[in-house]
């Protein structure tokens, strides 16, 4: 794992989350959380771009397991085992919860002394920004859930085609993971939109900063333990913004739809030409959207 000085870190419930900020620290804060074995890269620095020149102070982090944050010891721990067991319901063998990655997040707002944030998270990072609104009901200004879902079975599977790409043995070498990494977000993308120049130098940078090949899986045990958020997400009362690509095939379709339908009051917007990605092409009307959500609020 590469550790640069330069980058500040945060201690946030009992790890180091490795976090960047844009502009003015005075101004509204909206805090951008990624997805399933995804760092803080995923939000491209055009797009936080897009946010600051909006008026807002932007923070993005690599979530616990992933990048330059601390990564979870987890001697032992057979994630073939562990994955069939937390398919059949046993909750008890992931290491952590999306609970307490909503707790990092709370974690990570105190060190910055933020109260309240509008809180945006893609994929998996819809699903922590959901458990945050639900658990710290007090720290959210407002909430976005981007190509995520809701924890029900029912709703945001995934293609099946898919999981061999996403659940296949790591390569190590460099040359062999950032190919790796190329062609995950190949799978993922909408093929219109699909840059696989700006995909291969991403994937340089976060092979340099650090790619954790116990991370995914044990992300993905939070997310299969986590349960269903469907009676929760029925209780919350604040303004509420999901996303979702109709040709998303890593988390259905569905699965927005679903979420939009039990926030109340929630605004939807579908985009016809987005898969399970942030294709630049979108980023305006994407952040638009996070905006003129955020001036709902008093």
């Amino acid at each position: 794992m590469w550790h640069d000085d330069q980058v500040p870190t945060a201690a946030a419930n009992g790890i180091e989350l490795t976090y960047e900020t844009f502009g003015d620290p005075a101004a509204e804060t909206v805090l951008l959380i990624m997805g399933l074995g995804a760092q803080l890269t995923g939000w491209d620095d055009g797009f936080c771009a897009l946010l600051v020149a909006r008026g807002y102070h932007v923070v993005r982090f690599d979530n616990r397991d992933i990048g330059m944050s601390t990564w979870i010891d987890t001697p032992g721990l057979d994630v073939p085992t562990a994955v069939l067991a937390a398919l059949g319901g046993d909750a008890s063998v992931a290491p952590y919860l999306l609970a307490d990655m909503a707790k990092d997040v709370v974690g990570l707002l105190d060190h910055l002394d933020v109260e309240r944030a509008h809180v945006v998270g893609a994929s998996m990072g819809g699903m922590i920004a959901q458990t945050v609104a639900i658990n710290h009901p007090t720290r959210v200004r407002t909430l976005t859930s981007i190509m995520s879902t809701t924890g029900e079975s029912t709703v945001g599977a995934a293609s099946p085609d898919l999981l061999p790409q996403l659940l296949g043995e790591r390569p190590e070498g460099r040359a062999e993971s950032i190919d790796f990494l190329v062609n995950t977000v190949r799978a993922i993308s909408c093929p219109e939109h699909f840059d696989e120049e700006r995909a291969r130098a991403r994937a340089m940078v976060d092979f340099e900063r650090g790619l954790n090949p116990l991370g995914v899986p044990r992300q993905l045990l939070a997310i299969l333990c986590s349960g269903s958020r469907a009676d929760d997400l029925s209780t919350l009362d604040l303004p509420a913004l999901v996303i979702h690509g109709r040709q998303d095939r890593l988390v259905d379709f569905s699965g927005g739809q679903r979420t939009a339908e039990l926030v109340a009051g929630a605004d939807f917007l579908a985009i016809d030409d987005m898969a399970h990605d942030l294709p630049s092409v979108h980023w305006t009307r994407i952040t638009d959207a996070i905006a003129a959500l955020a001036t709902r609020v008093a």
